[in-house]
């Protein structure tokens, strides 16, 4: 099966790269761009055909090791 993982910074946290890509955008025209925030996708493929069960191993991956739970947030998807 195929997972997906999402992960965000959280809200408040300082985006230093998402303003880089900002400012980058900025200087070559696109103005109307504001609040830029970077995130990363990570894809894989999953043993198994229980989508629950997937998404709980994939909540423990995130927990112990994609993600950095203390500024950054992450959403799961199984198809």
């Amino acid at each position: 099966m195929k997972a997906k993982v999402h992960v965000y910074l959280k809200p408040g946290v300082l985006d230093v790269q998402g303003k880089a890509v900002e400012g980058a955008l900025h200087g070559l025209g696109w103005d109307g761009v504001s609040n830029v925030r970077v995130g990363k996708l990570l894809e894989f493929d999953l043993d198994g055909s229980d989508q629950e069960a997937a998404k709980g191993e994939l909540k423990a991956m995130c927990e112990k090791l994609l993600a950095n739970t203390v500024i950054e947030s992450y959403k799961v998807e199984v198809a």
